[in-house]
């Protein structure tokens, strides 16, 4: 399968295994045609511009997003203004959780890395449609299952890993779900600057600046302007060990 498959339903996040998100079914996926219509009928499409936030932090929670195209970045900021990006999400997740239906602050922000085009339901009617239809009731609660496990595997990572292992462990994950292999090199589809990756294993934009040209410096990686080319798999799997 490709990485432009993959990334129809996949995510990019901090975790041990890359089937966590490699086996992820769209949310609507498993609905038939009709329970699949009424989930649309409510919804009210938005598009929103690179940099655009769908919520900020401690916004009232007023119902989920699904994400129709684009990408997706939803991070948690300190009190400090240090941010952790929590995942990247592509189309066929949904961003709005833990509270589907519209309940509280948001625990975290949601902004688009590119222009995304989002469908919006309404927690009170996506409830109502959820008391009516068990197939739905059924997917929403998937979907949410597969989120805790998202948050659960990367709160594992950051509490039992270092820093350089999380750092390898990300570059394997990206390179067997977002990899496209050319020759002896696998070059991974998506760009992510120094800030992106620092932000995403919890380290310093200026550690992972030295990381990678030490990782270049052995031939292990190639880096340059945001696009990442493993040369040699091998030796990260092995460092894992």
């Amino acid at each position: 399968m490709s990485a432009t498959t993959l990334r129809t339903t996949a995510g990019v996040m901090l975790a041990e295994s890359d089937t966590l998100v490699s086996s992820l079914p769209g949310l609507l996926d498993p609905l038939c045609e009709a329970d699949r219509r009424r989930v649309l009928a409510i919804g009210r499409q938005e598009v929103l511009e690179t940099g655009k936030h769908v919520w900020r932090q401690g916004d009232t929670q007023s119902g989920i997003y699904l994400i129709e195209s684009g990408r997706i970045r939803s991070y948690y900021a300190a009190p400090s203004g240090r941010e952790v990006t929590l995942a990247y999400w592509f189309a066929g997740n949904f961003v709005g959780g833990p509270d589907l239906f519209g309940a509280g602050a948001h625990m975290w922000s949601s902004v688009a890395i590119e222009r995304s085009r989002l469908l919006f339901l309404p927690g009170p009617a996506l409830r109502d449609l959820a008391l009516q239809s068990a197939t739905i009731a059924v997917a929403l609660l998937d979907a949410l299952a597969f989120k805790a496990r998202c948050y659960s595997a990367m709160a594992q990572m950051l509490g039992t890993r270092s820093v350089t292992e999380r750092l390898q462990r990300l570059l394997i994950f990206l390179s067997k779900i977002y990899g496209s292999p050319h020759g002896r090199e696998i070059v991974i589809g998506i760009p992510f600057t120094h800030g992106d990756l620092a932000n995403l294993i919890g380290a310093t934009r200026q550690w992972v600046t030295v990381q990678l040209s030490r990782l270049q410096a052995r031939g292990v990686i190639r880096y340059d302007r945001g696009l990442i080319v493993i040369l040699n798999l091998r030796a990260l799997d092995l460092e894992l060990v």
